[in-house]
């Protein structure tokens, strides 16, 4: 799980640098010493009381501020970061290995996922290169395939679980409630597999998709109400002797709850809701 938490925003900066060289966006990554052997970030979330803005200097961009959420940010070489250019967000290149940007160590008090803290970050006239106009990463094509493949990753974390549960209603003397918590996980992972199967082909085969946003939104929420569902049900079926004595269980469950945090609940269904009230995203 920790392995796919690294990844998987490494390759999303890579596909969203491929996003803006196809769309005739340049961008002067050799002025920032980002190559083959770069390791990238995707720093895009807000928080309340923190704002990191972008502001021409002479012939270059800078960034002040501070931006919440940065996975990470100790770590990686570089990173696309997000900054408001007025009332409008933009996306920027910034290496992050320089004495104007610096990476908070916490607080990160995390039980799972705990070796990839996600702290904020502090720019003080950072200098950075746009990728694409203002608003293009959210109304990118890509913007979307992005977040379901987050989902994918919580989809594959879970599968462990799925095979602790086999395992015990397969032990001599299992009850017919092992297969029930067995069945349940089944049924729901199997679903969301069929939702991200669906997604995935649909995203792949229209280059004129109306409405990718609401087609993302309700595969994230298939797959992360499969993972809750599973959680629940491998708790259940259990009991607690895994999760004290099986540290690679233990782990797992604890890194799922946080990496699955990234999905929103009710908010991002409520998002769901609105689209589908305003005529977007029908069958």
């Amino acid at each position: 799980m920790a392995a796919a938490r690294i990844l998987e925003p490494h390759l999303d900066a890579l596909t969203i640098l491929e996003q803006a060289r196809r769309s005739g966006c340049e961008v002067d990554l050799a002025s920032m010493g980002a190559g083959s052997e770069s390791s990238w970030g995707v720093f895009a979330a807000e928080g309340a009381g923190v704002r990191l803005e972008a502001q021409m200097v002479g012939s270059r961009w800078h960034l002040s501020g501070t931006k919440p959420w940065c996975s990470l940010a100790q770590q990686v070489t570089h990173a696309l970061v997000t900054a408001w250019v007025g009332d409008e967000r933009r996306l920027f290149a910034v290496e992050m290995q320089r004495p104007e940007v610096a990476p908070r160590s916490g607080p990160w008090h995390a039980r799972g996922l705990d070796q990839i803290v996600s702290a904020p970050v502090d720019f003080a006239d950072a200098p950075a290169v746009p990728v694409g106009e203002p608003g293009w990463y959210l109304r990118r094509p890509g913007f979307a395939a992005g977040g379901i493949g987050v989902a994918a990753c919580w989809w594959g974390g879970v599968l462990p679980l799925r095979s602790a549960l086999l395992d015990a209603a397969r032990r001599p003397g299992a009850d017919q409630l092992s297969r029930v918590h067995l069945g349940n996980a089944d049924m729901a992972l199997w679903g969301a597999r069929l939702a991200l199967r669906t997604a995935a082909k649909e995203m792949d085969g229209s280059a004129a998709l109306r409405y990718p946003g609401t087609l993302a939104g309700r595969a994230r929420a298939i797959v992360a109400s499969a993972v809750e569902s599973t959680l629940a049900d491998t708790a259940r079926a259990l009991g607690p002797l895994p999760l004290v004595a099986d540290e690679g269980h233990a782990r797992r469950v604890a890194d799922l709850q946080i990496y699955l945090r990234q999905h929103h609940g009710e908010r991002d269904v409520a998002r769901i809701g609105a689209d589908i009230a305003e005529g977007c995203g029908t069958w």
